[in-house]
């Protein structure tokens, strides 16, 4: 009772155990083709990519930009620009009362006229921070009249694609690094603090989850790791954090230094706000690659001065608004995510087992999880690990399903092969295994002279040979005929009703079965079947039930005078029956002909009977339900073997 069950679970173990084996390779290879940076450029871009489709955003109105552009050059006729433009627009700006300055503007050389003037500007102003670089081979220093808490470097660190996703906000000093007490902050580390400070009464302190992060109130900014994201053993000296851009056309507020010279502007656009005064002119140069905004007026590229306002924007609006700050899981979270989207396509394609279905579950996963990754950037700042879960996604799916599919052919042949041995074995049945038994029988009674013995052996060796030249031309010809015991062949694709005739008539008409002889009455009426109820294969496999039931009443219904061979419709099935009146079943063991009949009946979804009936005789009965589709069905099951034959497969 519980060995097929057994041998079930066996044969779907070995399956799992066969598709599993290069989906978890996959898996594994996957994560080393990550963990080697193969993979950083792909995860890169998509992150860019999710983060230029983003809603666009209001324009922040708490950062200014003040940028000097071509116009401003052009009528000042000099660059670079004289400090005595600068103290200009300083005092101007400064009339407006503003939180924070950021000058985004080196002023380690002094450009007269107006040094001096600048000198005493920048030496008396509480709320101005200067700009150096502190990190070699571009070391430039600050100005010489501001103290250090009033500097903020400006160095910034590109990807290997060149483009900026990163900013660093502390760093200890290349010149004294041991020392805490030199380290180095970045001007938007700078301003954001002085502007909390000032309008919010927040102050800079060390991380609780990280004592390391930087932390103003509740808000901790996330710090970047070398493996961040989709990052592999990057650089990550000092304190750093992954840029999450302002999208939209118009990310802040842009003045030109003629709109401030010429009190072109509204006072509460500057009153309480972070100022930031830079360079906008495209032939200074001073240009950031990015592709993580849209609608950018320079291709993929940003001012400097707007890198700096993205950076001080981010921190200040974490801390007032909740924006999110951009972070990622640990590398544990990363890869069990990626493990669990590489066993996806292994279970699919073990349950589906059809490429059609594969493709469009793979598809629709795809689908899902790119959503996710956009859907967790969006809303959470939550960087996800998105390629390598797509990689795996769409090169395993074509792994199973290429397994999946070999297992399918395999399993196929290994069917069509047991219903090529049935039907060879139904036809020696029928035929060579009559005779053989006539003469057995005869021999045993020893009713049978020599010269009648040898007759009945070159029969038997004429019907195997025929038999063997018949399944020869049939493999070759690919022609749908069916050879009967008696030799008839009979073409398969005639009605079946008059297949049944045929099988009736020529059976019946056989030498070698002696209790047919016997048969005085004979009833038969086949009723007609639509072909579209019936293929070749169900032709063929009834017309053998037919001819392997009237044998069995050639070979045992001792006493028979009565034969009725019914085929009829009724409620929508179809009965075929052979009914006779001889000594009945003399044994209750389940002969292979009863075997083969009880496996085509389950094919057919029906039943099948072999039972004594009163007074005496044996009734055989084959019930089906007539069903278009399973004609269809089994159509297309035989297309695709044919195909598959064809293509070697």
């Amino acid at each position: 009772m519980l060995q097929k069950p057994i041998q079930i679970i066996k044969h779907n173990i070995s399956i799992w155990h066969g598709a599993a084996l290069p989906g978890i390779a996959l898996i594994l290879i996957t994560i080393f083709v990550r963990l080697s940076g193969s993979l950083q450029f792909l995860e890169w871009m998509l992150l860019d990519n999710f983060l230029k489709i983003r809603p666009s955003e209001p324009v922040d109105e708490k950062v200014v930009i003040v940028g000097i552009n071509e116009d401003d050059i052009q009528k000042i006729g000099k660059y670079p620009i004289p400090d005595r433009e600068i103290v200009s627009l300083i005092e101007k700006i400064q009339s407006y009362k503003p939180s924070v300055i950021g000058l985004d503007i080196f002023k380690d050389i002094p450009v007269e006229p107006g040094s001096k003037q600048l000198h005493q500007v920048l030496k008396n102003s509480k709320n101005i921070i200067g700009i150096d670089k502190v990190l070699y081979p571009d070391k430039i220093s600050p100005p010489a009249s501001l103290s250090k808490e009033k500097v903020g470097f400006v160095d910034i660190i590109p990807d290997q694609d060149g483009k900026y996703r990163r900013y660093l906000l502390m760093t200890p000093s290349p010149d004294n690094p041991n020392n805490p007490k030199q380290d180095k902050f970045s001007l938007s580390l700078r301003l954001a603090t002085a502007y909390l400070a000032a309008e919010k009464n927040i102050t800079i302190e060390n991380g609780i989850q990280d004592y390391n992060a930087i932390r103003f109130g509740s808000t901790e900014l996330p710090i970047f790791d070398s493996n961040s994201g989709g990052y592999v053993d990057t650089d990550n000296g000092g304190i750093q954090i992954l840029m999450n851009f302002r999208n939209g056309k118009q990310r802040f507020r842009v003045l030109s230094l003629h709109d401030i010279k010429n009190n072109q502007v509204n006072p509460s656009w500057l009153q309480g706000k972070i100022i930031l005064i830079g360079m906008t002119a495209t032939t200074v140069r001073d240009i950031t690659n990015t592709s993580a905004i849209s609608g950018l007026k320079l291709n993929g590229e940003i001012y400097g001065v707007e890198y700096h306002a993205h950076a001080t924007s981010q921190i200040i609006n974490a801390v007032i608004n909740q924006r999110p700050l951009l972070q990622t899981w640990s590398d544990n979270w990363e890869y069990l995510w990626i493990v669990i989207w590489g066993f996806l396509p292994i279970i699919m394609g073990r349950f589906l087992q059809s490429i059609w279905n594969n493709l469009l579950v793979v598809s629709v996963s795809s689908i899902c999880l790119i959503a996710a990754g956009y859907l967790f950037l969006l809303w959470w700042g939550l960087w996800i690990p998105v390629v390598p879960g797509l990689l795996i996604l769409v090169v395993n799916v074509v792994v199973m399903n290429a397994f999946f599919q070999q297992n399918r052919t395999l399993k196929s042949k290994i069917q069509e092969r047991q219903r090529t041995i049935e039907h060879t074995f139904t036809i020696i049945h029928n035929g060579p295994l009559q005779t053989l038994a006539d003469a057995l029988s005869h021999l045993r009674t020893q009713e049978l002279p020599q010269e009648n013995l040898i007759l009945q052996l070159e029969k038997l060796n004429h019907e195997i040979r025929d038999i063997g030249e018949f399944m020869k031309r049939e493999a070759l010809s690919n022609q749908d005929i069916l050879r009967l015991g008696s030799g008839l062949i009979l073409d398969l694709n005639n009605p079946v009703n008059e297949l049944f005739y045929e099988v009736y008539t020529s059976t019946l008409q056989r030498k070698d079965l002696k209790y047919l002889s016997a048969i005085r009455v004979k009833t038969r009426s086949f009723e007609p079947i639509d072909d579209k109820y019936l293929n070749i294969e169900l032709k063929r496999e009834l017309c053998q039930f037919l001819e392997e039931s009237l044998c069995n009443i050639g070979k045992h219904a001792q006493g028979a005078k009565r034969i009725q061979v019914i085929g009829k419709i009724h409620d929508e099935c179809y009965s075929l029956s052979v009914k006779d009146n001889g000594c009945g079943i003399n044994s209750s063991t389940e002969s292979k002909g009863t075997k083969q009949c009880k496996d085509l009946a389950h094919r057919l979804s029906g039943t099948f009977k072999r039972q004594p009936v009163s007074p005496k005789g044996t009734l055989c009965e084959l019930t089906w339900r007539l069903k278009k589709n399973q004609k269809n069905h089994l159509k297309i099951n035989c297309l695709c073997k044919v195909m598959l034959s064809k293509l070697g497969m």
